[in-house]
């Protein structure tokens, strides 16, 4: 007697349970594609505007606001205040972009849909790092530089200028 398990009505309830299987997993695959799309979109975007915008306000920072303000600033504690502060701004730069450089190979393959070992940790610390950053450069550093540069209008009038020439391009003549 043949064995109820195997019969050939078996096989073909048990393709079934594998088709349907396979088609409930397709079922998820638009709303994961949705999710690739996005990772790359969002990869290229960090991308573009950590090398064209964050560099370029690190370098705008210590060359103009940072000298303007340090040669502004009272000699005595307030000096050495902004140094400190400068000081320790410059090294949150170096160290951002130290953390930047060891993430941004890893974003270049997700921006082309490849597998990149973006750990969620090192994404956080940059974050974090920056955030603390940006928090006590808008709380402590600015507001002073703010209250030395307006002792003076021609120092504040002077960064103006100074940050307005680095945006204006540069023109080379035909020769």
């Amino acid at each position: 007697m043949e064995n109820p398990d195997h019969s050939p009505i078996t096989n073909f309830s048990q393709c079934h349970v594998g088709i349907l299987s396979n088609l409930e997993a397709l079922q998820g695959l638009p709303e994961l594609s949705e999710a690739a799309d996005r990772a790359r979109a969002v990869a290229s975007s960090v991308l573009s505007f950590f090398s064209d915008a964050v560099y370029q306000h690190h370098a705008e920072e210590e060359r103009a606001l940072f000298t303007a303000v340090l040669a502004s600033a009272a000699k005595g504690e307030e000096f050495e205040r902004v140094q400190s502060m400068v000081a320790r701004l410059t090294a949150e730069h170096r160290r951002i972009e130290a953390r930047w450089s060891q993430l941004e190979p890893h974003l270049r393959k997700v921006a082309k849909g490849q597998k990149g070992e973006l750990g969620a940790g090192d994404v956080d610390a940059l974050v974090r790092e920056y955030g603390a950053h940006a928090a006590f450069e808008e709380q402590e550093f600015l507001p002073l530089s703010e209250r030395i540069l307006r002792r003076n209008s021609d120092h504040m009038a002077a960064l103006g200028l100074s940050l307005h020439m680095r945006q204006v391009p540069t023109i080379v003549p035909y020769l």
